[in-house]
């Protein structure tokens, strides 16, 4: 009987065990239910609340700025705080602007954002391209914190427009990107090329396939170094120095392409820097100080010496008197400034050409019959700066430029003086940053016929194109800009290129490697560059090298 009872209590004792865990789970249930309804609930009611409280253009067109002339204009809602910050502060900015900018004909021409505090406007038309680019009022260029500090603002790239702008414009015109300036230093051009082809031989006999960008990287430094400083590290060998070089350039551009919070909310400044840009500015700073002073140094030690054609740029700094003359820490900036300008910008523009080359195999067959019709042609006294006058190679590399533009977005930044008024009844305020959205446009159907393919017969006027000119007069097609900012390099960076591709088709066949095919994916930092960087399998041609 006792155990009976027993049992019974123990059953009814489980029972109430059961039934209170089924209400607790129960109970759970509901809980959790209710704070995923609260959650979406709040989610909803804080994204209406945001898109109510924000306004066009976002907080940095407040009291209708986009709207105080003839034609307003337009101006996408922007967060309040950030604008159209979180948007592009990753990915690809000059496609989602591109895609902003469809939405209408007039936010083609001209469209205002804001990037946190930074009211801006986004050109996507050639027409109001050229306007911005071409305006007085727009010389100057917004200064980022990390060109500030890595002592760009007093170089050419970002100093405000004034008589020490123009005094350093006159100066590297004069003596460094001058055409007899460009033809005295074929000579090393050429032995940095010559050398970049062995090396290149030499990685396909051991590996079975080439990665080209550390070789177009290091022939890149070593060509600057030759202009601006009159020393290669393939003559002198001093590796040590040379990896020391290539590390400083490498942080100057990764700092300098790196998207900093602070530069649209300064307020961010005082505690939120994920990339420690500041810090890492600081430590490479006096380090590039001790590496040029030192070369500066070696110079003066030299005595002074009779400038010629194909003199070294710090020996022409060293030349100036008078009012030309320029402190050190000036020099420093300027040089600094001319071999982290020079080195990667020619290499990545040298890797996309072959890139494009490797995947159309017909198009590189038509450039190397070119070439090689060209040099069986040569005479000994022909000079093989002719070979960048080729039509179809300035055709290739055109159309490399315009399907991929080194600097879609960041290259084209500035600021405007005052209120400048557009063709359209458009008026840009002044202190706005302008960009022009070159990508946008060097992709745009209205534009160019099947703008995404890669047609370099577009720009051949054999083959029913147009002879484009890439300088500036030309807003369909500007990768260096226009106007008073126009690249002051960019005959240098044209002439190298078409020389390095040139001779790099004659002296190999290009032909993807199926193990590691080309990917054409970009990655946006300071230039627009491949992702992945290019591998290919070169076939070495029979006779080239005798001939090159």
């Amino acid at each position: 009987m006792a155990t009976t009872i027993s049992s019974f209590l123990h059953e009814d004792m489980i029972s109430l065990r059961g039934n209170t865990l089924l209400a607790m789970f129960e109970s759970y249930n509901l809980n959790t239910s209710t704070l995923l309804l609260y959650a979406v609930i709040t989610f909803i009611t804080l994204g209406v609340l945001t898109w109510t409280l924000s306004c066009p253009g976002g907080p940095a067109w407040k009291r209708g700025r986009n709207c105080i002339g003839f034609v307003s204009i337009p101006s996408p809602k922007g967060l309040p705080i950030f604008g159209s910050l979180l948007g592009l502060a990753h990915g690809l900015p000059h496609r989602t602007l591109a895609s902003m900018a469809q939405t209408s004909q007039a936010a083609s021409q001209l469209m205002a954002i804001s990037l946190g505090s930074t009211p801006t406007v986004v050109a996507s038309d050639p027409q109001t391209a050229r306007e911005i680019l071409t305006s007085q009022h727009f010389a100057n260029r917004p200064i980022k914190q990390s060109a500030r500090l890595l002592m760009f603002n007093r170089a050419i790239g970002f100093a405000p427009n004034g008589t020490y702008w123009r005094l350093l414009r006159k100066i590297a015109s004069s003596h460094l990107f001058a055409p007899r300036k460009i033809s005295a230093h074929e000579p090393a051009r050429s032995l940095e090329c010559t050398s970049m082809l062995n090396d290149i031989t030499t990685e396909q006999s051991l590996h079975g396939f080439v990665v080209l960008r550390k070789h177009l990287q290091a022939a890149s430094l070593n060509n600057i170094m030759e202009i601006v400083f009159g020393k290669s590290y393939n003559k002198v060998g001093d590796v040590d120095e040379s990896m020391e070089l290539q590390e400083m350039v490498r942080e100057g551009f990764e700092l300098l392409g790196a998207f900093n919070w602070s530069d649209h909310l300064p307020w961010l400044n005082y505690f939120y820097d994920p990339f420690h840009i500041k810090e890492r500015c600081m430590a490479l700073v006096p380090q590039v100080k001790k590496f040029i002073k030192k070369i500066i140094n070696e110079h003066k030690l030299r005595g002074s010496v009779n400038l010629l054609d194909d003199s070294d740029f710090v020996d022409v700094l060293l030349s100036l008197d008078g009012q030309d003359n320029l402190s050190e820490d000036d020099m420093v900036a300027i040089l600094w400034e001319m071999v982290f300008r020079g080195t990667d910008t020619i290499a990545l523009l040298t890797e996309w050409v072959m890139a494009e080359l490797t995947l159309n195999q017909g198009i590189q067959s038509k450039l190397r019959f070119e070439i090689d019709s060209f040099m069986g042609n040569k005479s000994t006294n022909n000079d093989y700066a002719d070979i960048t006058k080729l039509p179809y190679l300035q055709a290739v590399i055109k159309e490399t430029l315009r399907l991929h533009p080194p600097g879609p977005l960041l290259s084209w930044a500035r600021l405007s003086t005052s209120d400048v008024h557009l063709s359209n009844g458009m008026v840009i305020p002044a202190n706005t940053t302008a960009m022009v959205n070159m990508w946008s446009i060097t992709h745009n159907s209205d534009v160019w016929d099947h703008p995404f393919t890669f047609e370099p017969d577009r720009f051949l006027i054999s083959a029913g194109g147009s002879n484009v000119d890439v300088r500036g007069n030309d807003l369909r097609l500007a990768p260096f800009g226009a106007g008073r900012r126009v690249c002051p390099g960019m005959n240098l960076g044209m002439v190298t290129v078409s020389e390095w591709v040139a001779k790099l088709v004659y002296q190999f066949e290009w032909v993807q490697d199926m193990g590691r095919p080309v990917d054409l994916t970009e990655e946006l930092k300071l230039s627009c560059e491949m992702k992945q960087p290019l591998c290919a399998k070169v076939i070495p041609r029979n006779g080239a090298s005798e001939m090159m």
